[in-house]
């Protein structure tokens, strides 16, 4: 079967290359060639044209292709509905800030987890994208921008601890210095909170940022909205964050939705500050999206400014997520792989 080139490690390519009996060079070129989004060998113009034929036999380079372009006229948020080469299709989306752009990728087709305020979970999990898949969202939106993408969030379609070898891979490729180099401080991963892996990525010791999909204060909230909560509940899954930040140093990220007279009253907000106040933490609140195919509503504008001055008042670094591309549905949780 021919291989993905894209999915290699930089060292994988190496020995991969080798084999071929290439000169060691010859993967820093490939690499570099590959991260600039290159869709065949006939691209990489720095090797003989014996060695393109060859790799073209045994290898391929994947590439996505753009099936649908979302602008919003409101904040000029990209969304990308890409295809990939079986076919399937996942959503990208870029996003401007002042201190650079950001795109938000997926890790599987669909997603298992369930979470009930989200879309992408609507129609289940498919299957895991590949490292260079995933690599493939960065290169080919940057490709399609002509601009260079400073920050990664890994908050699409899918949860990308439920893909941990792809991921791990991924963000590898993505900060090597021969290819797109993004540095692993301007990258962040979002999980619902499985327990296990976050002990796994602890162990990794790479500087992102993590972020934990809270959502609710205490465990009959979260069972609700939030299936693998009965596997994982919060209690177990705080001890783990409070030994990821013992083990990583690295400050935690708390999402948390605000769903109206679900999880934002007042009492909720004194809740979860007891249950993570003294951790060094940042909560990030969401005024839910909505979602056809469900009934959750945003919460109010005061019953979030309540929430946020509970939490802040009781020492918790408490933020309101600014809300990008929601005429396109490209907010928090309105991600698919369906065509609008």
């Amino acid at each position: 079967m021919e291989k993905d080139l894209k999915d290699f490690s930089f060292e994988e390519l190496e020995v991969f290359l080798k084999e071929q009996g290439e000169p060691a060079f010859r993967a820093k070129q490939i690499f570099a060639w590959l991260h600039k989004g290159v869709e065949s060998f006939d691209e990489m113009t720095n090797l003989s044209k014996a060695t393109r034929a060859k790799l073209d036999e045994i290898s391929f380079v994947s590439r996505l292709v753009v099936r649908e372009k979302y602008v919003s006229k409101l904040d000029g948020t990209v969304k990308y509905l890409f295809e990939l080469e079986d076919g399937n299709c996942i959503e990208s989306v870029i996003m401007r800030y002042k201190h650079g752009i950001t795109i938000c990728i997926s890790s599987q087709v669909g997603c298992r987890m369930g979470c009930r305020f989200c879309a992408s979970t609507i129609g289940g999990l498919y299957r895991n994208l590949t490292a260079g898949e995933i690599l493939n969202q960065v290169i080919f939106a940057q490709k399609d921008i002509g601009e260079r993408i400073s920050n990664i969030v890994i908050m699409g379609i899918g949860e990308p601890l439920d893909n941990y070898d792809n991921i791990i891979k991924f963000l590898h490729n993505v900060n090597h210095p021969e290819g797109i180099n993004i540095g692993y401080r301007h990258i962040s991963l979002s999980t619902s909170g499985i327990v296990d892996k976050i002990y796994c990525l602890a162990k990794e010791n790479l500087p992102i940022t993590l972020s934990v999909s809270l959502h609710a204060p205490n465990n009959e909230i979260r069972n609700k909205i939030m299936p693998v909560n009965s596997k994982y509940p919060i209690e177990t899954l705080l001890q783990a964050c409070r030994d990821y930040i013992n083990v990583s140093g690295r400050r935690i990220s708390f999402e948390y939705s605000l769903i109206k007279g679900v999880n934002d009253s007042v009492d909720n907000a004194k809740e979860l500050a007891g249950k993570i106040k003294g951790m060094l933490c940042h909560v990030n609140l969401i005024p839910v999206n909505p979602v056809e195919e469900r009934e959750y509503k945003k919460s109010g504008y005061e019953d979030v400014k309540k929430f946020q001055k509970t939490l802040t008042d009781s020492g918790i670094n408490a933020t309101v997520r600014r809300e990008l591309g929601s005429d396109i549905s490209a907010s928090c949780g309105q991600l698919r792989k369906k065509v609008l």
